[in-house]
Formats: C-alpha cells, structure tokens, sequence
C-alpha cells in the first residue's frame, strides 16, 4: 500500500515533462519560423545612387512620455538663396533746352535772314523767295533727298493750295514762335525754329501745348506722339545768316 503512490507522482512528472517537450517541439518547428518571417514587412532594396541615404529625424517624444509625435508629411525645403538683383542704370536725364523767345538774342546776320523770309512771304509771291533759297553748296536744303525741280516749283507743288501761300503762311508762324539753339560752338551750330523740333511732346506744358496747336491741328498732335517726335516743318539758320532747311520730319 505503501508503493503505490510513489508510482502515481512519476506518471504525473512524465505527463509533465512531455508536455513542455511538445511545445518546444512546436515554437521551434520550421513552420513557426516561416509564419513568424511572414509576419514582417519586407522592404524592397534601395537603388544605388551612390549616395549617403538622408539622416532619419529623432523620433520626438510627445509631452506625456508616450508614443512619438509622428512628424509632418510635407517638409519645408531651405529658402533658395536670392539671386543678385542687377540694377539697370538710370537713363541719363535729357540736357535741358533753353528756348529763345526774342529775335534779339540772334546774332545779327541770323536776326537779318529772319526778317527777311518774314518780309518775302508776307508778299504773298512764293518767287520772293528765290534770292533767299541760295544755290549750290550752300542751297537751302527742302527734303531729306535730293529734288530735281527747281527749289521755287518744289515749294509750289508742297503747297496744300498750289500756289505756294500755305507755305508761305507757315514760315511766317514758325519764325514768331521760340527757337532753340543747337551744336552751339560747333560747325554746325545752328538756330532752330520752333523749339518743338527739341523737345518730348510729352513734356510740353499747357500753354506750350497751345503753341503747338497754332501751328497744327490735334490730330496731327496725336499723330506725332505715335510717330514718337515733332514731324512738321522747321526752319534752320546758322549764326552767319545762312538759311540751312527748311523741311517737314524728323
């Protein structure tokens, strides 16, 4: 009687024994192991661009020492440097013109030509003019080009009325507006009317604009600020009383 359960207490540590077997048997199968790889995420292999990969940011721990704070999908690149801003130069400021209003600061032989087309074309006969036109070399020049015609029947023909008296009438309005003087000490200093041919139609002032507007009419003021300068005719005379042009454009 005594024996028998000392033979119960070795069948219980055998029963015991081959349970822990068995479950090492199972933990270390290779089928376990094969579920457990498949369980982790694989991650396909980084192309070579032979290239350090960036450093990882630190994952930030949040305030109540939990999980971290995930950190923000789009990043904030580097501000790129400023390009160097060039700086164009400022366009020189235009030499003012100093416009002349009395005949009196001509020089005698340029006042004397003055008054002398004045007293021709008051006459009303285009022909008076002949004796003032030159010839040769020193010949008033009429057009940008050379004329074939006589300098009296070119006059005539660019007259609006055929007989030369429009033309007439504007160089008497030219020679009793301002006038400028150009290339001064120069070969070609020259007096110059009227002041417009010298100035940026924009920057007349109101009653210059009225000056303007007694030799043409408004729209051929708008016509010349498209053109981009003063178009109409001019009159030229040097300080020793030549009469060097007399012409329409620029």
């Amino acid at each position: 009687m005594a024996g028998k359960p000392k033979r119960e207490s070795r069948s219980g540590d055998m029963a015991i024994a081959s349970a822990m077997l068995l479950a090492l048997a199972i933990v270390f199968s290779p089928s376990s192991s094969l579920a457990l790889s498949e369980l982790q995420e694989v991650q396909p292999p980084a192309a070579d661009t032979g290239q350090a990969p960036p450093p990882l940011d630190e994952p930030q721990i949040g305030e109540d020492g939990g999980l971290p704070t995930p950190g923000p999908i789009i990043r904030t690149l580097p501000a790129p440097e400023n390009d160097p801003v060039v700086e164009e130069p400022a366009a020189a400021d235009a030499a003012p013109v100093d416009i002349l209003t009395d005949p009196a600061q001509l020089p005698e032989p340029a006042r004397r030509m003055r008054e002398l087309i004045i007293e021709a074309a008051s006459t009303g006969e285009i022909e008076k003019l002949r004796a003032l036109l030159g010839s040769g070399p020193t010949a008033t020049q009429l057009a940008f080009g050379e004329i074939d015609a006589d300098p009296v029947e070119y006059l005539r023909s660019v007259s609006g009325d055929g007989a030369g008296q429009e033309i007439l009438a504007i160089l008497i309005d030219l020679l009793n507006t301002g006038f400028v003087r150009i290339d001064a000490g120069e070969p070609g200093e020259t007096y110059v009317w009227p002041y417009f041919a010298a100035l940026p139609l924009e920057s007349l002032t109101p009653p210059q604009k009225v000056e303007l507007l007694r030799l043409v009419t408004a729209g051929d003021v708008e016509d010349m600020k498209a053109y981009g300068a003063y178009n109409f005719y001019r009159i030229g005379i040097s300080p020793d009383g030549e009469w060097r042009f007399f012409m329409a454009g620029d």
